[in-house]
């Protein structure tokens, strides 16, 4: 049933004709915005003038961290700044306000990772501390094997109301150079299907 799907979807966009016509240039650029702090960061949280309150904390699997006097926040999914805004509130009930200034650091990314399954020499899950691009994760996964049909390879990619999106992508095109607005950033959690 999913490879049926999959091949329905290879059939809508294999050509690299179909592929021009999708507006690349309105798709996020993960770099060109706040991070967004995921399960397993490593957080630095400073109090001004309250160092008893400052922690070095990993997200849990639940998506909080735990902090001395507010307990419990919720930071995965959030930027640093919004998680540092709720922190500062819950302080309030705790300090005098001039002395609830919050400062949040990711002090390391655990939490990206993209999937490139089909034709590959190595399909799975492939985590970084950086950002890839569509090239980058495809090389992490040995390139496309002897198999493989390139230019029909499509991203999937979660849309902000939890929906899927394909994306059409000639990678052929990418690595000859002639289809580099194609060679996307990856968002957490994008899936890369070589067909």
């Amino acid at each position: 049933m999913k490879r049926a799907w999959l091949i329905s979807l290879l059939g809508m966009f294999g050509c690299s004709g179909g592929a021009a016509k999708y507006p690349y240039y309105q798709e996020p650029d993960p770099r060109r915005a706040e991070y967004v702090i995921g399960v397993a960061d490593d957080l630095e949280v400073s109090v001004w003038k309250n160092r008893e309150l400052d922690s070095k904390i990993s997200v849990r699997p639940d998506g909080n961290i735990t902090m001395p006097l507010v307990g419990d926040v919720r930071a995965d999914g959030l930027t640093p700044t919004e998680l540092r805004g709720q922190i500062s509130r819950r302080l309030l009930a705790f300090l005098r306000e001039q002395e609830a200034v919050v400062t949040v650091a990711v002090t390391s990314v655990n939490s990206y990772y993209v999937t490139v399954s089909g034709n590959v020499m190595t399909p799975g899950r492939f985590a970084s501390r950086g950002y890839l691009t569509i090239a980058d994760a495809v090389a992490l996964a040995g390139g496309p094997n002897r198999f493989a049909e390139p230019d029909g390879t499509i991203l999937l990619r979660k849309s902000t109301d939890g929906s899927i999106r394909t994306i059409p992508i000639d990678y052929q095109g990418i690595i000859q150079g002639r289809s580099l607005e194609q060679n996307l950033v990856l968002v957490r959690g994008d899936t890369i299907y070589v067909p």
